[in-house]
Protein backbone atom coordinates (compact mmCIF):
# COMPACT_ATOMS: atom_id res chain seq x y z
CA UNK A 1 0.00 0.00 0.00
CA UNK A 2 0.65 3.66 -0.66
CA UNK A 3 3.56 5.31 1.54
CA UNK A 4 2.17 7.92 4.04
CA UNK A 5 4.92 10.87 4.45
CA UNK A 6 3.17 12.31 7.67
CA UNK A 7 0.38 11.16 9.88
CA UNK A 8 -1.22 13.90 11.82
CA UNK A 9 -3.28 13.68 14.72
CA UNK A 10 -4.81 16.93 15.78
CA UNK A 11 -8.30 19.20 17.21
CA UNK A 12 -10.38 20.01 13.49
CA UNK A 13 -11.49 23.48 13.64
CA UNK A 14 -12.90 25.84 11.12
CA UNK A 15 -11.38 29.08 11.05
CA UNK A 16 -13.09 32.45 11.82
CA UNK A 17 -11.06 35.50 11.75
CA UNK A 18 -11.63 39.37 12.22
CA UNK A 19 -9.49 41.98 12.66
CA UNK A 20 -9.69 43.96 16.02
CA UNK A 21 -7.99 47.17 17.44
CA UNK A 22 -5.89 46.77 20.44
CA UNK A 23 -8.74 48.13 22.87
CA UNK A 24 -11.11 45.09 21.81
CA UNK A 25 -8.84 42.71 24.18
CA UNK A 26 -9.15 44.31 27.76
CA UNK A 27 -12.50 45.16 27.11
CA UNK A 28 -13.81 42.38 25.99
CA UNK A 29 -11.76 40.34 28.76
CA UNK A 30 -9.45 38.58 26.08
CA UNK A 31 -6.22 37.28 26.93
CA UNK A 32 -3.90 39.39 23.77
CA UNK A 33 -1.49 36.55 22.11
CA UNK A 34 -2.76 33.34 23.78
CA UNK A 35 -4.87 30.84 22.35
CA UNK A 36 -7.77 30.22 25.05
CA UNK A 37 -10.58 27.26 25.30
CA UNK A 38 -13.99 28.62 25.82
CA UNK A 39 -17.72 27.57 25.82
CA UNK A 40 -19.48 27.81 22.77
CA UNK A 41 -21.60 30.45 24.40
CA UNK A 42 -18.52 32.59 25.50
CA UNK A 43 -17.39 32.26 21.79
CA UNK A 44 -20.72 33.68 20.23
CA UNK A 45 -21.20 36.18 22.95
CA UNK A 46 -17.77 37.57 21.42
CA UNK A 47 -17.88 36.82 17.75
CA UNK A 48 -21.57 38.75 18.11
CA UNK A 49 -19.61 41.42 19.19
CA UNK A 50 -17.17 41.70 16.27
CA UNK A 51 -19.91 41.34 13.96
CA UNK A 52 -21.09 44.51 14.74
CA UNK A 53 -17.74 45.77 13.74
CA UNK A 54 -17.93 44.40 10.27
CA UNK A 55 -14.38 43.14 9.73
CA UNK A 56 -14.23 39.48 9.25
CA UNK A 57 -11.24 38.64 6.79
CA UNK A 58 -12.34 34.89 5.93
CA UNK A 59 -13.38 31.67 7.43
CA UNK A 60 -11.75 28.36 6.26
CA UNK A 61 -10.48 25.17 7.55
CA UNK A 62 -8.04 25.26 10.52
CA UNK A 63 -6.28 23.04 13.36
CA UNK A 64 -2.40 22.91 13.89
CA UNK A 65 -1.71 19.72 12.45
CA UNK A 66 -4.35 19.98 10.06
CA UNK A 67 -2.45 23.43 8.54
CA UNK A 68 1.00 21.18 8.78
CA UNK A 69 -0.61 18.42 6.57
CA UNK A 70 -2.29 20.96 3.96
CA UNK A 71 1.37 22.76 3.28
CA UNK A 72 3.01 19.12 2.99
CA UNK A 73 -0.22 17.70 0.93
CA UNK A 74 0.11 20.70 -1.52
CA UNK A 75 4.17 20.55 -1.45
CA UNK A 76 2.93 16.97 -3.20
CA UNK A 77 4.01 14.95 -0.02
CA UNK A 78 1.50 12.10 1.44
CA UNK A 79 -0.68 12.65 4.42
CA UNK A 80 -3.26 11.10 7.10
CA UNK A 81 -5.46 13.15 9.71
CA UNK A 82 -7.10 11.91 12.25
CA UNK A 83 -9.62 14.09 13.79
CA UNK A 84 -13.35 14.61 14.88
CA UNK A 85 -16.36 16.37 13.45
CA UNK A 86 -20.00 16.42 13.81
CA UNK A 87 -22.26 15.58 10.52
CA UNK A 88 -23.27 19.66 10.23
CA UNK A 89 -22.59 21.59 7.53
CA UNK A 90 -18.96 23.16 9.25
CA UNK A 91 -18.15 18.88 9.43
CA UNK A 92 -18.87 18.61 5.96
CA UNK A 93 -17.22 21.94 5.08
CA UNK A 94 -14.09 20.34 6.59
CA UNK A 95 -14.08 16.88 5.16
CA UNK A 96 -14.45 18.17 1.57
CA UNK A 97 -11.55 20.65 2.14
CA UNK A 98 -9.51 17.68 3.20
CA UNK A 99 -10.30 15.92 0.16
CA UNK A 100 -9.74 18.51 -2.22
CA UNK A 101 -5.79 19.00 -0.93
CA UNK A 102 -5.24 14.94 -0.75
CA UNK A 103 -5.32 14.68 2.83
CA UNK A 104 -6.64 11.55 3.60
CA UNK A 105 -8.88 10.51 6.56
CA UNK A 106 -11.57 8.32 8.62
CA UNK A 107 -13.97 10.71 8.52
CA UNK A 108 -15.50 9.52 11.31
CA UNK A 109 -18.29 11.80 12.58
CA UNK A 110 -19.32 13.09 16.01
CA UNK A 111 -23.18 14.47 17.19
CA UNK A 112 -21.80 17.34 19.00
CA UNK A 113 -21.07 20.42 16.55
CA UNK A 114 -17.79 20.92 15.07
CA UNK A 115 -15.19 23.17 16.65
CA UNK A 116 -14.35 26.82 16.02
CA UNK A 117 -11.43 28.49 16.77
CA UNK A 118 -12.19 32.45 16.57
CA UNK A 119 -8.85 34.50 15.64
CA UNK A 120 -8.13 38.00 16.10
CA UNK A 121 -5.79 39.75 14.65
CA UNK A 122 -4.33 42.66 16.02
CA UNK A 123 -2.18 45.91 14.45
CA UNK A 124 0.88 44.53 14.81
CA UNK A 125 -0.37 41.05 13.38
CA UNK A 126 -0.44 39.12 16.46
CA UNK A 127 -3.37 36.44 16.71
CA UNK A 128 -5.42 35.98 19.71
CA UNK A 129 -7.49 32.54 19.42
CA UNK A 130 -10.73 31.93 21.43
CA UNK A 131 -11.25 27.86 20.48
CA UNK A 132 -14.34 26.01 20.48
CA UNK A 133 -13.21 22.28 20.78
CA UNK A 134 -16.85 20.98 20.07
CA UNK A 135 -16.71 17.70 18.66
CA UNK A 136 -12.74 17.26 18.95
CA UNK A 137 -12.71 17.45 22.73
CA UNK A 138 -14.11 13.91 22.11
CA UNK A 139 -11.10 12.97 19.89
CA UNK A 140 -9.60 9.57 21.18
CA UNK A 141 -7.52 6.35 20.83
CA UNK A 142 -10.95 4.92 18.74
CA UNK A 143 -10.65 7.36 16.28
CA UNK A 144 -6.96 6.51 15.09
CA UNK A 145 -5.71 4.03 12.43
CA UNK A 146 -3.04 1.98 13.08
CA UNK A 147 -2.75 0.26 9.97
CA UNK A 148 -2.12 4.23 8.40
CA UNK A 149 0.58 4.79 11.20
CA UNK A 150 2.66 1.86 9.87
CA UNK A 151 2.77 3.26 6.54
CA UNK A 152 3.95 6.49 7.52
CA UNK A 153 7.39 8.28 8.29
CA UNK A 154 6.53 10.69 10.50
CA UNK A 155 3.59 10.99 13.44
CA UNK A 156 2.83 14.73 14.09
CA UNK A 157 0.74 15.32 17.34
CA UNK A 158 -0.42 18.68 18.19
CA UNK A 159 0.32 20.01 21.73
CA UNK A 160 -3.40 21.03 21.91
CA UNK A 161 -4.76 17.71 22.20
CA UNK A 162 -2.91 17.76 25.63
CA UNK A 163 -6.38 19.75 27.01
CA UNK A 164 -8.72 16.60 26.69
CA UNK A 165 -7.99 13.98 28.66
CA UNK A 166 -9.34 11.60 25.18
CA UNK A 167 -7.15 13.32 23.14
CA UNK A 168 -3.97 13.35 25.28
CA UNK A 169 -4.86 9.60 25.36
CA UNK A 170 -4.68 9.59 21.52
CA UNK A 171 -1.87 11.44 21.39
CA UNK A 172 0.04 8.79 23.92
CA UNK A 173 -1.18 6.12 22.19
CA UNK A 174 0.02 7.35 18.94
CA UNK A 175 3.12 7.76 20.05
CA UNK A 176 4.06 4.40 21.92
CA UNK A 177 2.63 2.67 18.55
CA UNK A 178 4.90 4.73 16.38
CA UNK A 179 7.99 4.15 19.06
CA UNK A 180 6.59 0.16 18.50
CA UNK A 181 6.92 0.19 14.88
CA UNK A 182 9.87 2.06 14.41
CA UNK A 183 8.05 5.29 12.81
CA UNK A 184 9.74 8.82 13.72
CA UNK A 185 7.57 10.81 16.38
CA UNK A 186 7.08 14.86 15.92
CA UNK A 187 4.68 16.99 18.44
CA UNK A 188 4.39 20.29 18.27
CA UNK A 189 3.84 22.74 21.87
CA UNK A 190 1.74 24.65 19.95
CA UNK A 191 1.18 27.99 22.37
CA UNK A 192 3.04 28.65 25.44
CA UNK A 193 -0.45 28.71 27.49
CA UNK A 194 -0.33 25.25 27.79
CA UNK A 195 2.91 24.58 29.02
CA UNK A 196 1.42 26.86 32.29
CA UNK A 197 -2.17 25.29 32.58
CA UNK A 198 -0.81 21.76 31.49
CA UNK A 199 3.09 21.23 32.30
CA UNK A 200 2.52 17.62 34.09
CA UNK A 201 -0.18 16.14 31.32
CA UNK A 202 2.45 17.45 29.18
CA UNK A 203 4.93 15.44 30.39
CA UNK A 204 2.92 12.76 29.82
CA UNK A 205 2.68 13.14 26.31
CA UNK A 206 6.29 13.96 25.25
CA UNK A 207 7.18 10.55 26.69
CA UNK A 208 11.10 9.55 26.95
CA UNK A 209 12.83 11.15 24.23
CA UNK A 210 10.97 12.58 20.98
CA UNK A 211 12.31 12.54 17.49
CA UNK A 212 11.15 16.20 16.44
CA UNK A 213 10.02 18.41 18.49
CA UNK A 214 8.78 21.71 17.51
CA UNK A 215 8.18 25.07 19.72
CA UNK A 216 9.13 29.08 19.52
CA UNK A 217 11.45 30.79 22.10
CA UNK A 218 8.87 31.30 24.77
CA UNK A 219 7.57 28.05 24.79
CA UNK A 220 11.40 26.50 24.68
CA UNK A 221 12.12 28.94 27.74
CA UNK A 222 9.20 28.62 29.97
CA UNK A 223 9.48 24.46 29.25
CA UNK A 224 13.07 24.61 30.25
CA UNK A 225 12.75 27.15 33.13
CA UNK A 226 15.38 29.79 31.64
CA UNK A 227 15.46 33.50 30.14
CA UNK A 228 18.29 32.42 28.36
CA UNK A 229 17.30 30.96 24.98
CA UNK A 230 21.30 29.21 24.91
CA UNK A 231 20.30 27.17 27.77
CA UNK A 232 17.02 26.38 26.84
CA UNK A 233 18.59 24.86 23.56
CA UNK A 234 21.11 22.60 25.55
CA UNK A 235 18.11 21.32 28.22
CA UNK A 236 15.71 20.84 24.75
CA UNK A 237 18.17 18.02 24.34
CA UNK A 238 16.98 15.88 27.15
CA UNK A 239 13.28 16.15 25.43
CA UNK A 240 14.05 15.39 22.40
CA UNK A 241 16.91 13.58 19.92
CA UNK A 242 16.07 16.93 17.20
CA UNK A 243 14.19 20.03 17.66
CA UNK A 244 13.81 23.56 15.78
CA UNK A 245 12.75 26.54 17.81
CA UNK A 246 11.77 29.17 15.92
CA UNK A 247 12.27 33.06 16.83
CA UNK A 248 9.68 35.26 14.32
CA UNK A 249 11.31 37.70 12.17
CA UNK A 250 14.56 36.26 14.29
CA UNK A 251 14.76 33.10 12.30
CA UNK A 252 15.06 29.80 13.90
CA UNK A 253 17.36 27.22 15.52
CA UNK A 254 17.59 23.89 14.90
CA UNK A 255 19.47 21.16 16.61
CA UNK A 256 20.61 18.17 13.93
CA UNK A 257 20.94 15.81 16.61
CA UNK A 258 24.45 17.17 16.39
CA UNK A 259 25.00 20.12 15.89
CA UNK A 260 22.71 23.81 15.99
CA UNK A 261 22.35 25.65 12.76
CA UNK A 262 20.60 29.21 12.58
CA UNK A 263 18.19 29.58 9.76
CA UNK A 264 17.11 33.48 8.72
CA UNK A 265 13.73 34.46 8.89
CA UNK A 266 12.28 35.09 4.95
CA UNK A 267 11.81 38.71 4.96
CA UNK A 268 8.12 40.02 4.36
CA UNK A 269 5.95 42.62 5.83
CA UNK A 270 4.04 40.56 8.35
CA UNK A 271 0.10 41.25 8.90
CA UNK A 272 -1.11 38.05 10.37
CA UNK A 273 0.71 35.57 12.28
CA UNK A 274 -2.07 32.86 12.30
CA UNK A 275 -0.35 29.69 11.36
CA UNK A 276 3.32 30.59 11.14
CA UNK A 277 4.38 27.44 13.03
CA UNK A 278 2.73 25.12 11.47
CA UNK A 279 3.35 26.58 7.82
CA UNK A 280 7.36 25.87 9.47
CA UNK A 281 6.16 22.54 10.62
CA UNK A 282 4.58 21.29 7.12
CA UNK A 283 7.35 23.00 5.49
CA UNK A 284 10.24 21.03 7.75
CA UNK A 285 8.59 17.89 7.56
CA UNK A 286 7.81 17.79 3.89
CA UNK A 287 11.58 18.83 3.38
CA UNK A 288 12.86 15.49 5.75
CA UNK A 289 10.00 13.11 4.40
CA UNK A 290 11.45 13.68 0.70
CA UNK A 291 14.97 13.77 0.71
CA UNK A 292 15.98 17.19 1.68
CA UNK A 293 18.87 17.57 4.75
CA UNK A 294 17.74 19.40 7.97
CA UNK A 295 18.73 22.89 6.89
CA UNK A 296 18.04 22.95 3.51
CA UNK A 297 14.54 21.61 5.43
CA UNK A 298 14.82 24.65 7.70
CA UNK A 299 14.96 27.28 4.89
CA UNK A 300 11.95 25.68 2.69
CA UNK A 301 10.40 26.01 6.40
CA UNK A 302 11.41 29.77 6.72
CA UNK A 303 9.92 30.37 3.38
CA UNK A 304 6.78 28.94 4.09
CA UNK A 305 6.14 30.72 6.91
CA UNK A 306 7.24 33.98 5.82
CA UNK A 307 4.64 33.79 3.25
CA UNK A 308 1.87 32.45 5.23
CA UNK A 309 2.22 35.61 7.83
CA UNK A 310 2.94 38.14 4.72
CA UNK A 311 -1.48 37.08 4.10
CA UNK A 312 -4.11 36.76 6.09
CA UNK A 313 -5.21 33.29 7.00
CA UNK A 314 -3.20 30.40 8.12
CA UNK A 315 -2.37 29.03 4.87
CA UNK A 316 -1.10 30.09 1.41
CA UNK A 317 -2.97 29.25 -2.18
CA UNK A 318 -2.36 25.58 -2.63
CA UNK A 319 -0.40 26.30 -5.99
CA UNK A 320 1.98 28.67 -3.97
CA UNK A 321 3.63 25.70 -2.06
CA UNK A 322 4.97 24.36 -5.54
CA UNK A 323 6.81 27.41 -6.70
CA UNK A 324 8.40 27.56 -2.83
CA UNK A 325 9.75 24.08 -3.32
CA UNK A 326 11.62 25.50 -5.96
CA UNK A 327 13.11 28.43 -4.67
Amino acid sequence: MQQIDVYGVGNALVDIEYEVEDNFFPVHGIRRGVMTLVSHERQQEVIAALRARGNMRKMMGGGSVANSLYAISNFGGRTFLSCKVADDEAGNFYLRELGEHNIQTRGDLHNVETGRCLIMISSDAERTMYTFLGASEFLSPADLDFDAVRRSRYVYIEGYLVSSDSGRAAAMELRKFAETNRVKTALSFSDPSLLEIFPEQMKEMLGGSLDLLFCNEQEACLWTGTADLGQACVALRSVAKRFVVTKGAKGSVLFDGNYFVEIDAHKVSAVDTTGAGDAFAGGFLYGLTNGRSFAESGRLASRAAGEVVSRFGPRLEAGAYGALAQT
